[in-house]
């Protein structure tokens, strides 16, 4: 199996079965998002790591284990709905 970099992210996302019996509209496509530690597999040794008050603020004492979520959801600033 070839995996693509190119085609790699944290943010999944899926469609839900919606049966043609169903009566309400379909959901639409849900996404989540994937944690940096599922890609890593384990912890090396000597990882550089934010200062105790940073580590606070994200959640973490490692960098490579941090990850800012963005909502998916949420319309950014600036651009219009397609």
């Amino acid at each position: 199996m070839k995996s693509n970099p190119k085609t790699f992210t944290k943010v999944k996302s899926y469609v839900p079965y919606h049966s043609p019996c169903d009566p309400c509209p379909p959901i639409g496509r849900k996404y989540y998002s994937t944690p940096p530690n599922l890609y890593l597999g384990f912890q090396p040794p000597n990882l550089p790591q934010f200062s105790p008050i940073e580590a606070l603020k994200r959640g973490t004492l490692w960098p490579v284990f941090y990850d800012f979520y963005e909502n998916p959801y949420k319309k950014r600033a600036g651009k219009e709905h397609e």
